[in-house]
């Protein structure tokens, strides 16, 4: 099933068990990173929790999703409009100083994710940051009905040494924050757009 299939199928139960999870920790790493009020992307914002958190920082949120029953869901969340848009139909240039990618690329190909990166960046303005998190490991295929992709730094370096134009500012790994989940490790990436 294709993911944006799966996320409007289920979107009530998707909603329910993410909307009061909490990203704090990696979401103030971010924001320690951003100028004061500045514009953050929240790219495949499901539940909205995250833009939440950032509007509730004072950002200027764009929050995106692909699937449009979890677009309306989030606008009720988070009290505004969220757009319903594929990743390959972004077309963003310098617009923002930040884009928030929590869980964003889980269902993406290598290949595939160099292209939607490219995009992504595209996107941000020159010193502009960029949160992703991926699974982390070697697992690719189907489980649950969608197909998730896994990733190890060193193939996320490789990907990214393809793009002169960001720099790495750091990597690391933690657990799942659902606790009925804590088998599952995150790999979390701070890069930056330098020109």
């Amino acid at each position: 099933m294709d993911p944006i299939d799966y996320y409007s199928k289920n979107a009530n139960m998707y909603y329910d068990a993410t909307k009061d999870l909490s990203m704090e920790d990696q979401l103030e790493k971010f924001i320690s990173l951003l100028p004061e009020g500045s514009s953050v992307l929240d790219l495949g914002c499901g539940s909205g929790r995250d833009s939440l958190y950032l509007i509730e920082k004072g950002f200027d949120v764009t929050a995106l999703d692909g699937s449009k029953e979890l677009c309306e869901l989030a606008e009720i969340h988070i009290g505004q409009d969220v757009l319903n848009m594929k990743f390959e139909e972004m077309n963003f240039l310098n617009v923002f100083d930040g884009v928030w990618a929590s869980a964003s690329f889980v269902h993406l190909v290598p290949e595939k994710l160099e292209i939607i990166l490219e995009k992504v960046i595209s996107s941000l303005k020159i010193e502009g940051v960029l949160y992703i998190s991926l699974k982390y490991g070697d697992f690719s295929g189907i489980r649950n009905g969608r197909y998730f992709q896994y990733y190890k730094m060193r193939v996320m370096k490789e990907i990214l040494s393809k793009f002169e134009n960001v720099e790495l500012i750091e990597s690391w790994k933690t657990n799942d924050i659902r606790s009925t989940r804590e088998e599952v490790e995150w790999l979390n990436i701070l890069v930056k757009k330098i020109k």
